[in-house]
């Protein structure tokens, strides 16, 4: 008896032969005969043809050490082989870009996929408020391939060089290169701690040219720069000189 509805019609596969597309706004497919990709371990949900995984941890003794300080989660699978890769993390928005030569600063849990060309690290952020949150960590992506991060729900793309720009540190997925950031306290005064605080203490203050990327979710809170309870991210300043 055959199958009536509309539903292998509605979400039939995409057919874009791009290296990097989006199947949904929630699924990533990857064309793997462009070459070699670096995912969030764990993420495949599926694949077509002859795609195989090696589980490199966070990329070698050095960042798997500086993984275990920060508590980083960047725990990164290679994927090789021919085919189509589709990969998703916890049905979180997934955002695609192109770096031509280029650099970005991203919390670690919000890493999904990138291609092998880009050169990635993870960085301990100097700022002037650092210190004070308990240290700041991001991972630097750096170089020219696709790169997909997941946001929770449609994020906003805030130009720094507009305005004077702050966020909270469990909301902020990301900033581009030439934004440099630094750690703002804000207790709200006196009457604001007696009556037990805005809980918006610890904000990040973006200065600089470019874009920082903003999700209307305050879920950052692991494998980032929430390297503290209260801490934010740090700049690509040093990032890129370093």
């Amino acid at each position: 008896m055959p199958i009536h509805g509309s539903l292998f019609h509605d979400f039939k596969e995409n057919a874009s032969p791009d290296p990097f597309s989006l199947q949904s706004k929630k699924l990533l497919k990857i064309q793997m005969g462009y070459g070699p990709v670096w995912a969030k371990t764990g993420s495949m949900v599926a694949y077509q043809g002859d795609v195989r995984f090696e589980n490199k941890g966070s990329g070698g003794l050095g960042k798997m050490f500086m993984s275990k300080v920060t508590g980083e989660g960047v725990d990164m699978m290679q994927c090789t082989g021919q085919g189509e890769l589709f990969v998703a993390d916890n049905a979180s928005e997934v955002q695609i870009m192109y770096l031509e030569n280029d650099a970005i600063s991203v919390n670690g849990n919000n890493v999904l996929a990138f291609s092998s060309s880009i050169e990635w690290d993870i960085h301990r952020i100097q700022a002037r408020g650092a210190a004070m949150a308990g240290g700041l960590y991001n991972v630097a992506l750096r170089g020219t391939g696709y790169v997909a991060i997941t946001t929770k729900g449609d994020p906003v793309a805030l130009d720094v060089a507009s305005a004077p720009t702050f966020g909270d540190a469990q909301a902020v997925v990301m900033w581009t290169a030439g934004v440099s950031m630094d750690i703002r306290v804000d207790t709200g005064g006196l009457k604001s701690m007696v009556r037990g605080g805005t809980g918006e203490t610890f904000q990040m203050a973006f200065g600089g040219q470019g874009y920082v990327l903003v999700q209307p979710s305050e879920s950052v809170v692991a494998g980032g720069h929430q390297a503290t309870q209260s801490s934010g991210g740090g700049g690509l300043g040093s990032l890129l000189g370093g």
